[in-house]
């Protein structure tokens, strides 16, 4: 079960993608912008988190008698 603590990986993304488009969109003040830059770096840095997790974990999943096997994620499927 996850974690009450636990960031959603997709929440955050689309949070820091809209984050971005307001930034990108020049109508931001100075101190606007300031503030949504922090906050779209802790958003960078959840999903960077997220993702070192699953990595992880599909890393953990992947152990074959003790040892890491360590394989590229097929994309296709």
């Amino acid at each position: 079960m996850p974690k009450a603590n636990t960031v959603n990986f997709e929440t955050s993304l689309t949070e820091l993608e809209k984050l971005v488009q307001n930034m990108e969109s020049g109508e931001l003040s100075l101190e606007d912008s300031l503030k949504a830059f922090e906050n779209g770096m802790q958003l960078s840095r959840d999903c960077q988190k997220a993702l070192a997790d699953a990595e992880q974990k599909v890393e953990l999943l992947m152990a074959k008698d003790g040892d890491i096997v360590s394989k590229p994620l097929d994309t296709d499927s």
